[in-house]
């Protein structure tokens, strides 16, 4: 067995202040989404991704993928949305196990409500707190990790 490579301060440091600066950056968020809106912060991830597609439209594998979720998680959600009437659930016609989630129009609404104050919290909590160049480089250092991550996914 390889040795193993502990973390050193500095490493640590970094490692543990991301991981609690999202854990309660999401925490905050969801909990802002779910009292000042119609929406979870489940159904608000769901409804951003099936926005940022022009058909407003994603198979649920492709839903798993950009939320970093579980498919069986993927699926439960978009079904209570579906109940709900805030996402349609149907069936792949290229792929018959397949299946995709679209927004309806009062997903689109919800979205639309719920939007405007999520932004101004993520600026509040986080944008304006940082400078142009500490924006930078933290996308920087994101997309490169996003990056690694989507590689070692295809290859399996």
């Amino acid at each position: 067995m390889d040795e193993v490579r502990w973390l050193d301060e500095r490493e640590a440091r970094a490692w543990r202040a991301l991981q609690f600066m999202q854990l309660r950056l999401s925490g905050r968020l969801a909990a802002d989404v779910a009292t000042t809106s119609e929406l979870s912060y489940a159904d608000y991830l769901v409804l951003v991704a099936l926005s940022d597609r022009p058909d407003g439209r994603a198979r649920l594998f492709e839903l798993a993928e950009v939320l970093g979720w579980e498919k069986s998680r993927v699926s439960h959600q978009v079904a209570r949305m579906s109940v709900r009437g805030l996402v349609t659930k149907g069936r792949c016609g290229q792929d018959r196990r397949g299946a995709f989630a679209q927004a309806t129009e009062a997903g689109r609404l919800a979205i639309e409500a719920a939007a405007p104050r999520h932004v101004a919290m993520v600026r509040r909590l986080f944008v304006d707190l940082l400078t142009p160049s500490e924006l930078d480089t933290i996308t920087t250092a994101a997309e490169k990790v996003l990056a690694a991550l989507d590689r070692e996914r295809a290859c399996g």
